[in-house]
């Protein structure tokens, strides 16, 4: 069974808004990723506490923080992240979640991040070992121009770190900006097995925005069927981009939110996700 859940933060800065839309549309579940404009990643501890305790009073829960780690070019000091790393499970466990999104990397000024394998592949073994050592999980999404933006990639490091303390996200926009067909290419060469959680957005080359589930050439259906098949139990987080697309973060708004919404509904009606 398929929980929906969202990157609220794309439907208006504050938190009451957030949570007002994501009700009205029978959404109770936040991927925190921003409020007030500020990253998930700046919170302090108490005001994580602080909107978790919101959050609570009103039935919604945190699957996931979507924290911005591994969005840095690889030739950028790695200490501080990893110290941002460690921040960040802090804030995870201020929201009831042991759950941090993360990335792998671009390349250096100039570079290709597929130069730089070893150094990928210590820097997330090093985020990694952190992860355990504080009994959390890492949660490693596919994005355009990272060491894992392709199948290889995202294959190489799961086959280089191993452990339980990393999952796959599947976004399946992501790999439609890469070129690859998400299903094709992707999920049937092998991401399946490596993927525990969705980022729902879907995408027409070439467009600058996203659009609702199914109405791109992400091949929402074939995968979401196919983990139905698999017997998917997990989290399919709206991250819809319809407005805005940047490199940190989307907007979309609360009407277009709601055709989000309405889109995914409709592929796992389509394909007998039960949600």
């Amino acid at each position: 069974m398929a929980t929906f859940s969202a990157f609220a933060d794309e439907i208006a800065p504050d938190l009451k808004t957030q949570m007002d839309v994501c009700e009205s549309l029978d959404v109770r579940c936040i991927d925190v990723r921003g409020i007030d404009d500020v990253n998930v990643s700046k919170f302090t501890v108490e005001q994580a506490r602080e909107y978790a305790r919101q959050m609570d009073a009103r039935g919604f829960t945190v699957p996931c923080i979507g924290s911005p780690i591994g969005k840095i070019r690889i030739d950028e000091p790695f200490g501080p992240h990893l110290a941002l790393l460690k921040h960040c499970f802090e804030i995870a466990d201020a929201f009831g979640t042991k759950r941090i999104r993360i990335f792998s990397f671009y390349g250096p000024e100039g570079g290709s991040i597929l130069d730089c394998r070893q150094q990928v592949m210590d820097q997330m073994a090093a985020m990694a070992a952190a992860a355990a050592a504080a009994g959390m999980m890492l949660m490693l999404e596919n994005e355009k121009g990272i060491y894992g933006a392709k199948p290889d990639g995202v294959k190489d490091i799961f086959a280089t770190i191993t452990g339980d303390h990393l999952q796959g996200i599947f976004d399946p926009a992501n790999f439609v900006e890469e070129g690859i067909a998400p299903y094709d290419d992707a999920w049937q060469q092998g991401l399946a097995e490596l993927t525990h959680y969705f980022h729902i957005k879907d995408k027409v080359p070439g467009a600058s925005t996203c659009v609702p589930a199914g109405e791109g050439v992400g091949q929402v259906a074939e995968v979401l069927a196919d983990a139905r098949a698999r017997g998917f139990d997990g989290v399919l987080t709206l991250e819809p981009h319809m407005s805005a697309a940047g490199q940190f973060a989307g907007f979309t708004g609360p009407d277009l939110f709601a055709k989000a919404v309405e889109g995914l509904r409709k592929v796992c009606d389509q394909v007998g996700m039960p949600y």
